[in-house]
């Protein structure tokens, strides 16, 4: 009990460091102003390649890696993880639950640090198919997430599968390693053909990807036991979700960057915070999984035409109690609030404040120029972590009493 209060404690208590320290000697400016113009002169002198690609122009190419980069957005993780929370694969869907925060933090944190400029449309041709690919375009460039996740979620998949199969085959790990490098290079050239990312963006987000799957690859384990068994399991996610807000660097313009990791943040606490609760009723190695006779196709579309509906119900409560209950709180306890999003009323005019929008984000997190909190990063915490919280909690019991 004490190793665990303690390692706990250094962990957080290094957090908090690391937010004073680099508060003090400003360390993202020092290292934007390191970075930037050695990415931006890269991103320049990427765009004849750009060019070059965009040579080979066709409907099908647009349409071929506008939809590969659906397939590995947030929006399809965000949709295609709980489905695997409900197959039966729980360890494999927590953990690349877990992963896809960690790799969201790291990739955004690096992109709002560097402020590194996406390839400039025009004269490179950008197709922006879907509303979430418009709203990547408002990202900075380095790294592709895309690739880093791509790299990250596609990696550990084969892992998991290799484990879980237990396949001895040198030929079949061969088959896998490579249908795996065939995708993120598909991936990672579509986003260049999209016009979307330089190759620096690329070899950037395929160098994090490696180094951030090498490292999950060796603590997953150790990360996987703590949340099933560990102690103070929620009480230290919800100071360490806290605290990575506090940890996030401020761009050197808005971007969605922070929305993003604010939802994934979410996500993992509604997560960890669940599965702690219910791992030994609906998530322990035994349950029934997917194509085994416990949980035939038929009980599992049944469980998708119950459990979609009800996290979606979840997800739009949540956001609605957040939005009534935070601004009562802050009000009760004196916080001047603002909203720059959810709540126009609490906006002067009834509108963005595009003074509220130029401050950086730790600022818009917690105290806005105006010296107020913005608790739309406080609604988005709890609409997502609610809508986790019922994927594996819920829902789950859910099914139990519908015998799904």
């Amino acid at each position: 009990m004490e190793n665990i209060a303690v390692w706990q404690g250094a962990t957080l208590g290094g957090i908090v460091a690391w937010i004073l320290i680099s508060s003090y000697l400003n360390v993202t400016r020092k290292l934007r102003s390191f970075l930037q113009p050695w990415v931006a002169h890269h991103v320049i002198a990427g765009t004849p390649l750009i060019f070059q690609i965009q040579k080979y122009q066709h409907w099908f190419f647009d349409a071929l890696f506008s939809g590969l980069s659906c397939v590995v957005s947030v929006p399809f993780y965000t949709a295609f993880l709980p489905l695997l929370f409900w197959s039966g694969h729980g360890r494999l869907a927590r953990q690349m639950t877990l992963l896809m925060a960690f790799c969201d933090y790291l990739g955004n944190t690096i992109k709002d640090m560097v402020s590194a400029p996406r390839p400039s449309s025009p004269p490179v041709r950008r197709i922006t198919a879907t509303k979430d690919e418009e709203d990547n375009a408002l990202e900075y460039g380095l790294p592709s997430s895309h690739t880093l996740n791509t790299v990250c979620l596609s990696g550990y998949l084969l892992h998991y599968i290799l484990s879980y199969i237990q396949y001895e085959d040198v030929s079949m790990k061969f088959v896998g390693l490579a249908l795996v490098c065939l995708f993120v290079s598909l991936i990672g050239f579509g986003r260049i053909y999209l016009g979307m990312h330089s190759l620096i963006d690329i070899i950037g987000g395929l160098g994090i990807g490696l180094v951030i799957l090498a490292f999950w690859l060796t603590v997953h384990k150790h990360v996987d036991n703590f949340i099933v068994s560990g102690q103070n399991v929620t009480s230290f996610w919800a100071a360490l979700s806290i605290l990575l807000f506090f940890a996030y660097p401020t761009p050197e313009l808005p971007t969605p960057s922070f929305e993003y990791h604010t939802a994934f943040n979410g996500v993992a606490f509604g997560i960890v915070s669940g599965i702690q609760q219910t791992y030994h009723q609906f998530h322990h190695e035994a349950v029934a999984r997917i194509f085994t006779p416990q949980l035939t196709i038929s009980n599992f579309v049944g469980r998708m035409l119950v459990g979609i509906p009800t996290i979606l119900l979840v997800k739009f409560c949540s956001k609605a109690l957040a939005k009534w209950i935070l601004p009562v709180v802050s009000n009760t306890l004196g916080i001047p609030i603002k909203s720059t999003n959810y709540i126009p009323t609490l906006n002067g005019n009834g509108k963005k404040s595009d003074e509220s929008k130029q401050s950086g984000y730790i600022q818009r997190l917690f105290f806005s120029q105006q010296g107020s909190f913005d608790v739309d990063t406080g609604i988005r915490f709890i609409q997502y972590a609610g809508l986790a919280w019922s994927v594996v909690d819920l829902v789950p019991s859910l099914f139990s009493h519908l015998s799904l």
